[in-house]
């Protein structure tokens, strides 16, 4: 497939019209120095970062967005594309940065120091960057229901839940379009920029009917997206075939018709019969902001885990070269942690395994590589598992364990946790406040209580999978799982200190640890 299609209204198709301006703020980030040295490494000033990952937040919706996003800011700081599909010999070379996805939705970045030696471990900080969201079902055309015209959705993960109701709902994601003059299959990307559905609740003046935590996913959580005009209460099978968007047996046909224009007409397609499929999802329209009385707060949806991703990508841009030069700086965003990461595109994949085989391959010496040099990577490497984490909320206290209750604006916290749901152990805690020592920022601890349930993350795949040394540590956020969370102003630029200190100290605290 045309990979060049994915970008969002810059197909061939999308030129033929106006390119539509969002009612979105532009990012403006803060100038990476690349002046610096390892012994003066440059300084982060967290708040630089507020109104980036707010741009960031609102503009990218769907996790193909964010990958999108996060692919254009790499290439525009000088990172080279690489595809899987390719042999990387001869591609990479020493002081080169590049990047890969796979599936549109995870996305792997890289740095090669430029006294890097095949072998040499590498700073790595992984995480997720899906998130809870409604997915459109393959036949989404429902029948009308008193009058609404509805459509068929699925939760991914747990999606769909009481936060979901009475809220403004956008649709967008990836479209399969077949070019008719080439016949090839490209990939756009679509966001109308209004809202079209919304999930009602039921008036409590019905009882005990209206309690939206019984509320079944099926039946009680169909989205309406407009009214029938078309005097059918029902789709028949004897209804005029004739008139089928696109023609009988086309993906449109199988599509409600008024949402099939509505996306052909974003990206200027007539014949309805080139959409060949899509992924589109549901999601709060309501932009990131700031909040609280003196703006302390950020108030957005998706922050689970777009936050940590954002951090990791902003915190090896501003890496500077000099700094921990004989290894590699890593960054992997990927798609599917909530869900279990088992597909290709998710953590328990081959990705992450397999990009840093054929790194270290390709920069082998006299082409002398054999399977030696990767473990010893690995076992030169230290990974953080960056997953946001639970910030303690003030109207439930008693849920949380003394000592372990992260705030919001302080710091990332370290996730601990008996039984082995993430990768937190003593050496590795020692490493990362080694770390945040060298950079000058503050560490957070959180477990859960032993009466709960402890969430799972990226880093026991990833170690377990390579041998590395590894930690949990993540930003701290209010209300995890809603289709609105809140974490602090500060706390983008406080993920962007830490992280960047890890890339930039890697070398000089595993040394302490040899």
């Amino acid at each position: 497939m045309a990979l060049s299609g994915l970008r969002r209204l810059k197909s061939d198709l999308a030129e033929k019209r106006p390119t539509r301006t969002l009612n979105r703020p532009a990012a403006s980030f803060p100038p990476v120095d690349m002046n610096v040295t390892e012994h003066q490494p440059s300084k982060i000033d967290p708040t630089a970062y507020t109104q980036p990952f707010l741009s960031f937040m609102t503009a990218n919706p769907t996790v193909f967005h964010a990958v999108d996003h996060v692919c254009e800011r790499l290439t525009s700081h000088g990172f080279t594309k690489l595809s899987e599909r390719e042999s990387w010999g001869g591609k990479l070379e020493k002081g080169g940065k590049y990047f890969l996805e796979r599936n549109d939705s995870s996305v792997i970045a890289f740095v090669v120091g430029r006294n890097y030696k095949s072998g040499n471990g590498a700073s790595v900080v992984a995480s997720h960057i899906d998130a809870l969201t409604t997915r459109l079902k393959p036949v989404s055309a429902l029948s009308s229901k008193a009058g609404y015209l509805q459509l068929g959705v699925a939760p991914y993960a747990g999606a769909l839940n009481g936060t979901w109701f009475d809220r403004d709902l956008g649709i967008g994601g990836r479209v399969l379009v077949k070019d008719s003059k080439t016949g090839k299959i490209q990939k756009h990307l679509v966001d109308l920029d209004w809202p079209i559905a919304r999930i009602p609740t039921l008036a409590p003046h019905f009882g005990t009917a209206a309690n939206v935590g019984n509320a079944n996913k099926e039946t009680e959580m169909v989205p309406i997206i407009g009214l029938d005009s078309s005097g059918h209460s029902t789709q028949s099978k004897d209804h005029d075939q004739t008139n089928v968007l696109g023609g009988v047996g086309t993906f449109a046909a199988t599509q409600p018709p008024r949402l099939v224009k509505a996306i052909a007409g974003e990206l200027n397609i007539q014949d309805y019969s080139q959409i060949l499929n899509w992924e589109l999802e549901l999601f709060d329209t309501q932009p990131a902001q700031l909040g609280g009385l003196d703006k302390e707060f950020i108030f957005a949806g998706r922050i689970d885990d777009k936050l940590c991703c954002f951090s990791a990508i902003e915190a090896l841009l501003a890496s500077s070269p000099d700094a921990s030069d004989s290894s590699l700086k890593v960054v992997g965003c990927f798609d599917d942690e909530e869900i279990g990461s088992l597909l290709r595109q998710g953590a328990h994949s081959n990705l992450l395994p397999g990009t840093l085989s054929r790194i270290c391959e390709a920069l082998a010496e006299d082409e002398k590589y054999s399977v030696n040099q990767l473990a010893q990577m690995y076992a030169n490497s230290f990974l953080i598992s960056a997953d946001v984490t639970h910030a303690a909320n003030p109207n439930f206290l008693s849920s949380y364990l003394e000592n372990h209750s992260p705030q919001l604006n302080v710091g990332i916290a370290i996730q601990a946790d008996p039984n082995g749901h993430t990768t937190t152990d003593s050496v590795s805690t020692a490493f990362l406040q080694r770390i945040a020592d060298k950079c000058d920022a503050k560490l957070q601890v959180f477990q859960i209580r032993n009466d709960s349930r402890s969430g799972g993350t990226v880093g026991p795949m990833l170690s377990s999978a390579m041998g590395m040394r590894a930690i949990d540590a993540g930003l701290p956020q209010l209300s995890m799982h809603s289709i609105r969370a809140t974490c602090g102003n500060l706390d983008p630029g406080l993920g962007v200190q830490l992280f960047k200190g890890f890339f930039d100290h890697f070398e000089a605290v595993d040394a302490e640890f040899r």
